[in-house]
């Protein structure tokens, strides 16, 4: 992809035409580097009150619609991690999601997201629905829905806490004894279970297990890191805005009754921190 400044295109459609012939006249793109871009998540389409990614370069437009296109030539790179796929249950899928990469996209495209990336390469392929996310930073298990069914289904399981989710991360200090945390986050209910896998002085640092029971942003982080016992590598709740070490937490498992097929499921993966249990 050509490395030039980021830069947003926002046409309205004056005549029809297909959508790369009104890309081409208004940046100077090629016409390769467009179709990558389509293909990448981040050309949208607005039709009236809906706006929706547009990956067909040939798609024909009608007068009234507005075109948008969002170029960055980072946000569309290739160099990423991909993850990878843990079991296919056909309706859903588990996957293992390294750090630093996006559970869904955003304007700028979505190619190197989990989300997109799933849904390009199962077999045989299907759509991709997020129900639930992991910050960029974390590691972990994701579970990925593939029908509006399945979407509703698990959504509901999350919902109503009726899935198990534990974590391990590695704090600065001395955990000690286990403790949980009940205070809200952005004034919405919000609890956390933090028990001590380990402690290893050299780093002065504790491996501890978390279970939480509500999924609130950067919950977990925001939990330790307001008492006293910050993630080693969070830049933004550690005060590690320098830290050259990814974040210290993982998402390694989950355990829930399937509502589809009615089966126990449990999912684990061995987390990749700077501590391990011994």
């Amino acid at each position: 992809m050509t490395q030039q400044a980021p830069f947003e295109l926002h046409l309205s459609v004056k005549q029809a035409a297909p959508a790369i012939e009104l890309l081409q006249q208004h940046c100077q793109l090629s016409k390769q580097q467009l179709k990558q871009v389509m293909h990448k998540g981040a050309v949208w389409l607005t039709t009236g009150n809906k706006t929706q990614r547009l990956r067909r370069a040939k798609k024909e437009l009608t007068i009234g619609q507005e075109l948008h296109l969002y170029y960055n030539s980072d946000a569309l790179s290739d160099a990423f991690t991909p993850p990878q796929l843990v079991a296919d249950l056909q309706e859903y899928s588990v996957w293992y999601k390294p750090c630093g990469m996006m559970s869904q996209g955003s304007k700028w495209g979505d190619h190197s997201t989990v989300a997109r990336f799933a849904e390009v390469n199962l077999t045989p392929q299907r759509p991709a629905f997020i129900v639930h996310r992991l910050d960029r930073a974390t590691h972990g298990l994701i579970l990925i829905a593939h029908s509006k069914k399945a979407v509703r289904e698990l959504t509901q399981l999350f919902e109503q806490r009726l899935i198990n989710k534990k974590y391990q991360a590695v704090v600065k200090g001395q955990f000690g004894e286990a403790q949980e945390f009940n205070q809200e986050i952005d004034g919405r209910s919000a609890y956390t279970k933090v028990t001590e896998l380990c402690y290893h002085p050299d780093m002065k640092a504790s491996l501890v297990d978390v279970e939480i029971g509500s999924g609130r942003k950067h919950q977990i982080r925001r939990h330790l890191s307001e008492a006293g016992w910050p993630l080693i590598g969070d830049r933004l709740y550690g005060g590690d805005d320098t830290a050259t070490t990814n974040l210290q937490l993982c998402a390694y498992e989950l355990r829930f009754d399937c509502p589809l097929t009615l089966k126990k499921q449990h999912f684990n993966v061995q987390p990749q921190l700077i501590i391990t249990k011994d």
